[in-house]
Order: C-alpha cells, then structure tokens, then sequence
C-alpha cells in the first residue's frame, strides 16, 4: 500500500490539489479549487486503510489511533512533500484525510491579502486571531504573518500545533515549533512553559478551550504578541465565542481584558476567481479605541458598522467590501460576488454603483445599517 499512497499523495500535488480523502469502502477523492473529484480506481477496503495507516504511524500513533478512535498527525513523502493527516473511524472502516502542505511559504502580498494585515504583523504585544471555516486558508495566513516576523525581526517565536504544518527555517528569528502529543502533552501545558521560556511570540495552532484561551489571553496581557485561530464566521463571532467559553460570572472581567489586548481579527472565505482558482475574501478588524468601547459595554451588533467606516483611516473592512475590491479589480465576477456577499440585494446596488437608496429601512447594508448610509463606492475600491 505504500507504493499506492504516493501514487495518490503525488497525484494530488501535480493537480495542485489540498486535501485527499481516503475511505474504507470508497474511491479516492481528491479536492482541487474547492470541489472534488473520485479518482478512478478500486474502492480501498479496510483492510487496505489499515495498512496505509501502519505505512504512516509509529506504531505508539497507531496503537493511540485504536483506542481513541481518531488521531491528528502528520506525513512526510519526502523533503518537500508535507501533510496534515486526520484517521477517524466510520460506519464502513478506518478513513483519513490528507491535507497538503505548500513547501513553500507565500507570503501577504502572495497571498493577496490586506496590507493592513502587514500592520498586525508588526505589532509588540496583544491577541490577533485568523479566524474561518476549515479550509478556509487560516494556517496559510499565519505562516505568511510568520514568516514576515522571521525575516525582519530579532523574536524568539515559539509555535504550539497539533499537528505542525508549516516548518520555519530560522532567519532573524530564534523559532521554536511544538506538535501536541509529540512535544507537548496539551497547548494548556505548552502554553504555561512557554511564559518561562524568554519568548517574544506565541502561535497558538487552536484556541480549543477555557483553560488555553485564559492562557493566551494573560500572555497577550504581560506583553508578548499571540496569534491563533478560532473557526468563527467574523470579528463579531470571535468577540462573542471567546467570552462565551467563561462562566457568566466571568465574563465582565474577560470583555475588560479582551477590550485591551485584541489587536486584530482577520476573518477569512475563498471564493473562486476567473481563472478557476480561489482568492480570499478577507474581513479585518482592528483593535482601535471604538472597537474596545464597544466590547466593553457589551455593543457587539456594532462592530460591523466600525469595521466599515474604518477603511479609510485604518484600512480595515467587511467581507463585502473586499468582494466588492475583488469585483473592481476584476479578480472575480459579479455572479462570485453576489453568491457570497453578506447581503446580495446590497451588493448588487453596489455593482450598479448606486450610493445611497432609499424605501428599504429594514434591509441591513454593506455598511451594516439601513441604506441610507451606503458607503461611497469611491472609498471602497482596490
């Protein structure tokens, strides 16, 4: 089965595909630009999963995979051909999926994100979370926002994953990587050795739970810079998730420290250019005096509108606004844009370029309120 597993890994890296499926009882998948594909060969049984599954792991992996049923890991083909791995049974046998990691490390501009992404990089100290659904782009993000820290800053960065993905060659920085289960039992207990450890930058593969996220957020608070990743829709979602995971009693105290150290949230969607690839759709919050006001005293259903009126001053915005520079600079079509926009009817004003319309008080705009305060077309170009 080894010899059919790189037939199948290279495969997937010469289509230029992310993830590969594979399922007792099934055709290989592959996913390439978002949608999948059944190769066209013998269903695997179970048996063949595991042997691909002992051709992998350790055997204390495989032996862990048994008893708890699913396990996170992850796979060298060689030097350059890296991957993320998830076993898990289901109803038919063992299945995995293969998630390719790029060799190599793209970076923001590469990425085609935000310059204001280029702003949180930069920082000193606080909480900035990339947040989205999986498969979204977020471990990319943050190795390029690494990365960028690595190549001009003298930082002992230390990374906790579960598993690692992206492997950092020491530049400037002093970097130090840690796989859960490997190196590390828990993030929890990485996460306390890591504040005795004279670091500068934490990154934080998943803010999972309470006792991590208390963690993170008192290291944000004594100064060191944190990044992680929530799989939360938008800024507004984030705010709401973290403070969320505290007791009621809590959770006074937690929008005070969170109104204090959040410096940023970049909430990500891969939608599909013209030329049949994906490009992201990125919303970002910074952490300005309004932002914190309004985490304070509890007006989260604000913050969108913030989001939105920043742009000029802070260079932060909305998914619809980004859509809306993806459509003017021609990277997608109108069609793409409408599909995804938060509010379509809006979008489609926004297209036409009509400003402001009147008549429809109960409809929400790009700008999060009615539009009557439709943001200038103007302001919102590439």
């Amino acid at each position: 089965m080894e010899k059919k597993l790189k037939k199948y890994l290279d495969y997937l890296i010469k289509h230029q595909g992310s993830d590969l499926h594979l399922k007792a009882g099934s055709n290989v998948y592959m996913r390439v630009n978002g949608e999948l594909f059944a190769l066209k060969e013998d269903k695997l049984t179970h048996d063949d999963m595991v042997a691909i599954a002992k051709d992998m792991l350790t055997t204390p992996q495989y032996n862990q995979l048994v008893e708890s049923k699913e396990l996170d890991c992850s796979y060298a083909l060689d030097e350059t051909k890296r991957f993320r791995v998830n076993f898990f049974y289901q109803v038919g046998g063992l299945s995995a999926a293969l998630r390719a990691i790029p060799e190599k490390i793209l970076s923001i501009d590469e990425l085609h994100l935000p310059v204001v992404v280029k702003d949180l990089a930069d920082l000193q100290s606080g909480l900035v979370l990339v947040t989205g659904v999986t498969g979204s782009g977020k471990s990319t993000t943050l190795a390029a926002i690494l990365d960028r820290i690595n190549k001009s800053k003298r930082k002992h960065i230390i990374s906790i994953e579960d598993p690692v993905e992206y492997m950092h060659q020491e530049q400037k920085s002093l970097v130090t990587q840690r796989a859960i289960g490997t190196n590390t039992h828990s993030f929890a207990n990485a996460l306390r050795s890591a504040l005795r450890e004279d670091i500068d930058i934490i990154f934080i593969g998943e803010l999972r739970d309470l006792e991590t996220m208390e963690i993170a957020l008192h290291a944000a608070n004594t100064g060191h810079l944190v990044f992680s990743t929530l799989h939360t829709f938008d800024a507004k979602e984030s705010i709401s998730r973290i403070i969320g995971m505290f007791p009621n009693e809590e959770q006074e105290r937690v929008r005070m420290t969170l109104s204090f150290v959040l410096e940023g949230v970049i909430s990500q969607r891969l939608v599909k250019d013209k030329e049949g690839g994906r490009v992201p759709a990125v919303e970002v919050m910074k952490g300005t005096a309004r932002i914190s006001e309004l985490i304070v005293e509890k007006r989260d259903s604000e913050i969108l509108e913030a989001i939105v009126k920043g742009k000029d001053i802070y260079g932060t915005q909305s998914f619809d606004q980004s859509l809306l520079d993806l459509y003017h600079s021609k990277k997608i079509t109108q069609e793409e844009a409408l599909r995804n926009a938060t509010s379509p009817s809006d979008m489609s004003l926004a297209i036409q370029g009509i400003r402001q319309a009147s008549g429809h008080e109960n409809v929400k705009s790009i700008t999060g309120k009615g539009r009557s305060n439709f943001f200038d077309l103007k302001n919102s170009q590439a």
